[in-house]
């Protein structure tokens, strides 16, 4: 789980507002009074989505010799179908309606190439992911025909590990690995009885420790998943108001939080030995930012800054064989400036961002006669999307507050390093970034424009 899941308390914290009750806002709001909206009942659906591993891999050959730490980073698109059942109650009326469910899925996945090449590039390794499936709680927030919600439980796959230079032929592992799930999401209602979810969940299938001959690997197996999926249920109440689009015009301020993994692909070669891995910094960031919008009926068009500090690292790798060199990489800051296009469906928005970003990258190389640290300041860019929606805290904060849930991935282009004797180490810089945050808007409170 570890800082990622900062990531899972995005989606569950800043959707909890998603079409927060404005009915009690009644100097701004005159909604129709239709039948509540009731998520009671069984549901079967579909779903797809991408996946991204980190799985840490160790490989001594002979055992107590020559040792290789990296990650396999096998990344790839999964489809598939998920069952479910939902109860909502109102017997937590501090919440407001609550929901418990429980949840099904199989999923067909095409997660593979996790490669590193070592040893002067005569040493491979890759990790595929053919398939998985969970079964899983959910506990949500129910918000009329939205519902925002943590889910979590079992988690099983089928795992294929593969070595190869080592002994002639190599070898490998193919079985299927069980262990735990946990992430969260937001569904909605689209129409009559069709809904439709946007969901993360984190994938641990646990640690292997396997023998061959005089070799010993281990894996720790994760995976980052995120999917959007439709539903069909059979039963509950599916009618509620058309809500229309809220008042998102004018400059905003907020802050936010989150996790964020890298995942860059690094050349290195030293004592005429020349590797090829990934380094994978991952750690909690948090930081501020500062925006305007401008809005043409339903449609939001906007600008947005913001900057943030980083734990993020790795400083497991270790790579160049007998010459070995150990990694420290880490990304202390980073910052970006991006527009946004949005479309609001009642009280929420759904938006699309892109634009401008830069960061420090900082990467300390050991090896047995150095230790030597370099940092650059990189730009590149940034693209992502994201969801808005007011956010009243239990009722604590007024109507101009918004919670919102945010995806991108932050590419800072390539940076080369001189180190040790004629040692040249070359990294492509690449982050995924998961976060949520909270906004005030100065000009206007964010309610429907009836």
């Amino acid at each position: 789980m570890k800082r990622i899941l900062a990531g899972v308390a995005l989606v569950g914290t800043a959707v909890s507002a998603q079409a927060a009750d404005l009915a009690t806002k009644a100097p701004y709001l005159k909604a129709p009074v239709v039948a509540p909206y009731d998520w009671t009942g069984f549901y079967l659906g579909v779903n797809a989505g991408v996946g991204m591993g980190r799985t840490f891999t160790s490989h001594s050959y002979p055992a107590g010799g020559t040792l290789n730490s990296t990650y396999l980073q096998a990344e790839g698109a999964f489809g598939g179908g998920q069952i479910g059942y939902n109860w909502q109650t109102n017997a937590f009326s501090i919440f407001g309606p609550v929901l418990f469910g429980i949840e099904a899925d199989i999923q067909g996945s095409g997660a593979n190439n996790g490669n590193a090449t070592l040893n002067n590039l005569t040493v491979g390794y890759n990790q595929k992911l053919d398939w998985f499936g969970t079964v899983r709680g959910r506990v949500g927030l129910v918000r009329g025909p939205l519902v925002s919600y943590f889910t979590g439980g079992f988690a099983a796959g089928d795992v294929k590990t593969s070595v190869t230079g080592t002994i002639p032929g190599g070898y490998s592992f193919n079985r299927t690995q069980t262990g735990w799930t946990i992430g969260s999401g937001v569904e909605a209602a689209l129409g009559g009885n069709w809904t439709g979810k946007i969901e993360y969940l984190y994938l641990d299938l646990g640690n292997k420790n396997d023998f061959i001959g005089t070799e010993a690997l281990r894996t720790e197996t994760r995976e980052h998943l995120f999917r959007v999926g439709v539903n069909y249920r059979f039963g509950g109440n599916g009618l509620y108001a058309p809500v229309p689009a809220a008042n998102w015009a004018g400059i905003y301020l907020g802050g936010n939080f989150g996790g964020a993994t890298g995942r860059d692909r690094t050349d290195a070669t030293a004592g005429g030995v020349t590797d090829s891995f990934t380094l994978s910094p991952d750690g909690y960031i948090g930081g501020g930012q500062i925006g305007y919008n401008w809005q043409a009926a339903n449609w939001v068009f906007g600008l947005e800054t913001d900057f943030q500090g980083s734990t993020q690292r790795d400083n497991r790798t270790v790579v160049l064989g007998p010459n070995y060199a150990g990694y420290d990489a880490k990304l202390p800051w980073f910052g970006t400036v991006r527009g946004r296009v949005g479309y609001s469906v009642g009280s929420t928005l759904f938006y699309g961002t892109a634009g401008y970003a830069y960061g420090s990258v900082k990467t300390n190389i050991v090896t047995a006669t150095t230790n030597e640290t370099f940092t650059k300041t990189k730009s590149g860019w940034t693209a992502g999307a994201g969801i808005e929606a007011p956010f009243t805290l239990l009722g604590l904060l007024g109507p101009n507050w918004t919670a919102k849930t945010e995806y991108l991935y932050v590419d800072l282009g390539s940076t080369t390093d001189e180190f040790g004797v004629n040692g040249v180490n070359t990294t492509k810089v690449t982050e995924h970034v998961f976060r949520t945050g909270i906004n005030y808007h100065f000009n206007s409170p964010v309610v429907a424009k009836y």
